[in-house]
């Protein structure tokens, strides 16, 4: 039996944050943690079958599940905003006190997995500061112009004006290139070095030229707007929206993946294709993103499906434990230092891994919620936000 609306709204975000952990969870395995390598003993069969999953995996959730998170992360952002505006408090403060703190959770998670994306959340989640009680149209048309990729956009500007413009490799190629100087090696100590110095430098700049700034901060806003529309309260006109961004992201993602995946390469100018890479790539993932997320919105009220998508709902409620624990638990699987399992795994037996890991979170969240109302790390992000307060 499903359960009374106020809780149901709740269960259905826990849902999708654990659904899109888990998602996250075995994209990682797959690339043994940003670390790819594809094992050579392997027989055909199985090279074959790996690139299978691999592409089915990645077309569902890279660059997908990331925005669903940085959604929810603006929905939440108003939530704890409306609660402490309805006791006579101003939260913006403590908002940027708590963003603090998520930056400290990242910088520890970054030292076994570099690509974490709390840190980066933290420092852009202080532009969403200003815009706390800023009319929501104005905030709407300031998350589309980021949604638009402004600065790739002028990018693609100039590569127009000057086609034959020499575009060098990324610079993150410099130091994801490096890699391997601490994550094959058997060193504990050089491997979290690495990975706050050199792989953090990496992350960053990758972030930064495929418009992730811009996307994370875009989404930020439209999820603060939707928690002032409460669109995840569910009613009959919530229900009808869900299902008009439904319908049209799936209309808009068909053309949007035909351009990405074949009309794209057909540009001769190296300065062209990328900007337009860049730009559209991201679009096409948001759209996706949107099907996904109303999809199951639209999945999860249903009485016959409710209880298979609920089963994600303990993880999402310690997003953030399960999240830096899974970074632990990668890091101890697949680098140097711990199993090194990196060299013997390729995408089908990484997917087995990350299964497994996140049937092994799902028990070891049900068993902690027995007896805490939060995760362990929720418990000290919670009590650390409110120090010294009344």
């Amino acid at each position: 039996m499903i359960e009374s609306e106020s809780k149901l709204r709740i269960g259905v975000i826990d849902a999708i944050r654990g659904f899109c952990l888990v998602s996250i969870m075995l994209l990682h395995n797959l690339e043994h943690f940003d670390f790819y390598y594809k094992p050579k003993f392997l027989p055909d069969w199985m090279v074959s079958l790996d690139t299978i999953i691999w592409d089915i995996l990645f077309f569902l959730f890279s660059g997908k599940s990331y925005a669903i998170f940085a959604f929810l992360f603006g929905f939440t952002f108003y939530i704890q905003l409306n609660n402490q505006e309805k006791r006579g408090n101003d939260f913006r403060l403590r908002f940027f006190w708590r963003l603090v703190l998520l930056f400290c959770f990242g910088f520890i998670n970054s030292a076994f997995y570099q690509g974490d994306i709390l840190s980066i959340y933290a420092f852009v989640g202080l532009f969403l500061i200003p815009f706390a009680k800023t009319n929501s149209k104005i905030i709407f048309l300031i998350a589309c112009i980021l949604f638009l990729q402004p600065y790739e956009l002028f990018q693609l500007y100039k590569a127009f004006q000057n086609p034959n413009l020499q575009i060098p490799n990324p610079e993150s190629w410099i130091y994801f290139g490096k890699m391997e100087d601490y994550i094959t090696g058997d060193s504990f100590f050089n491997t979290i070095k690495g990975n706050l110095t050199n792989g953090r430098k990496a992350v960053w700049l990758w972030s930064f030229e495929n418009g992730r700034f811009f996307h994370i901060l875009s989404l930020f806003m439209f999820g603060m707007i939707a928690g002032r529309k409460q669109l995840f309260t569910w009613t009959d006109k919530n229900k009808l929206f869900w299902k008009k961004v439904f319908y049209i992201s799936s209309i808009l993602f068909i053309p949007l993946f035909i351009i990405q995946k074949s009309v794209i390469k057909l540009i001769e100018s190296k300065a062209i294709r990328t900007s337009l890479e860049n730009i559209e790539t991201s679009w096409t993932n948001i759209t996706f993103m949107l099907i996904l997320i109303s999809g199951f919105i639209l999945l999860f009220h249903n009485k016959h499906v409710h209880s298979k998508l609920n089963v994600f709902s303990p993880l999402g409620k310690m997003s953030l434990s399960n999240y830096v624990l899974q970074s632990l638990l990668g890091a101890c699987i697949y680098y140097g230092f711990g199993l090194g399992l990196y060299k013997y795994t390729g995408a089908t037996f990484s997917l087995i891994i990350g299964i497994l890991s996140s049937i092994l979170l799902l028990f070891f969240c049900k068993w902690w919620l027995k007896t805490h109302k939060r995760g362990p790390l929720e418990t000290i992000w919670h009590k650390a936000t409110w120090v010294f307060s009344k």
